[in-house]
């Protein structure tokens, strides 16, 4: 097993508590990574099997061997998290009702600390970003292929970026820009010497890189979708996110599901028939502590969602909370 795939698992006691007190059934793990949430999980329910996915060969790897003691009961996959429910439909798991499903999203912390995989702006490696090493696009086409106009706009749409325009400025003129220290040179260069003190100035733009040589927006909707449709009246369904653009689509997913796209005054009754799906378990997100963040950094950025599938008779109130 590489040990190195072992990570934190954030806010693990928090996705416990939100899990704790359901039935036995199926565990879906959208993006088991170093399988830390799945581990734990599988432990606290003798009664649940789990199927997991990773589009990345060494997590699907490392989770198979940490998971290896529950034998027949986890199951773990190399398939995108939009590819979850083909994934379940041909397992033996696939006759049990889902109770479960989490998906903790971004990089994780191997693929940050492995150089050769060109995640990290604080380590030297090619400009490679690619979860799954057999799809065609890295980020060294990106930075040395796209126009000067199509850097700016993806930085600031994936990175949230100000100075998109500046980097992207200055990475073509720069070109051709081999190496993830080489981009962070460059983007450093290009920013104000008052921003650079607010953290890495390259963040937002490997950040941005990553998220569209990964398609990781483009994919998340329609996955979030299908898992809700999976889960049993009664299950839970929990997302870590780590940047705002995922959080968003996450938290307009889950309030279109628990809501059924009412558009009644919030204060008034439905009354346009709207269906919703789910409960939203609470308003808003819940941050890691500030105990959990300083024992492990990665924890400072994370929004925890979570909604219950709505028995059924309770899908045509569309949920108070909205």
């Amino acid at each position: 097993m590489d040990r190195g795939f072992e990570h934190v698992p954030v806010m693990l006691e928090e996705v416990l508590e939100l899990f704790a007190d359901l039935e036995d059934g199926v565990l879906l793990d959208a993006t088991v990574g170093g399988a830390g949430h799945a581990e734990a999980l599988l432990e606290a329910h003798p009664g649940w099997d789990l199927v997991a996915v990773d589009r990345d060969l060494d997590a699907v790897e490392a989770a198979t061997a940490r998971l290896a003691p529950f034998g027949v009961r986890a199951r773990v996959y190399r398939a995108r998290f939009d590819e979850l429910g083909a994934v379940l439909a041909a397992s033996t798991a696939a006759a049990r009702p889902v109770v479960a499903v989490l998906f903790d999203l971004g990089v994780s912390s191997h693929q940050l600390d492995s150089a050769e995989r060109g995640f990290s702006y604080r380590a030297d490696g090619p400009l490679d970003m690619r979860m799954d090493r057999d799809d065609a696009l890295r980020a060294a086409d990106l930075v040395n292929g796209a126009s000067e106009t199509e850097l700016a706009e993806l930085f600031r749409e994936h990175g949230e970026e100000r100075f998109a325009a500046r980097i992207a400025r200055a990475i073509v003129v720069a070109r051709p820009v081999d190496s993830t220290a080489r981009l962070a040179e460059v983007v450093a260069s290009a920013v104000p010497a008052a921003a650079r003190r607010r953290g890495h100035p390259a963040r937002r733009v490997f950040q941005a890189l990553r998220v569209r040589v990964n398609g990781e927006l483009d994919l998340l909707g329609p996955a979030l979708h299908d898992a809700l449709s999976l889960l049993a009246p009664g299950g839970r369904l929990v997302v870590l996110a780590y940047h705002s653009g995922e959080d968003r689509i996450v938290k307009r997913t889950l309030l279109d599901a628990s809501t059924g796209g009412c558009m009644c005054p919030p204060t008034l009754p439905c009354a346009c028939g709207a269906r919703p799906t789910v409960r939203l378990l609470k308003r808003g997100a819940r941050l890691a502590s500030p105990e959990e963040v300083a024992a492990n950094p990665r924890a400072e950025s994370v929004r925890l969602r979570a909604v219950e599938r709505l028995v059924v008779g309770d899908e045509t109130r569309p949920d108070a909370t909205r």
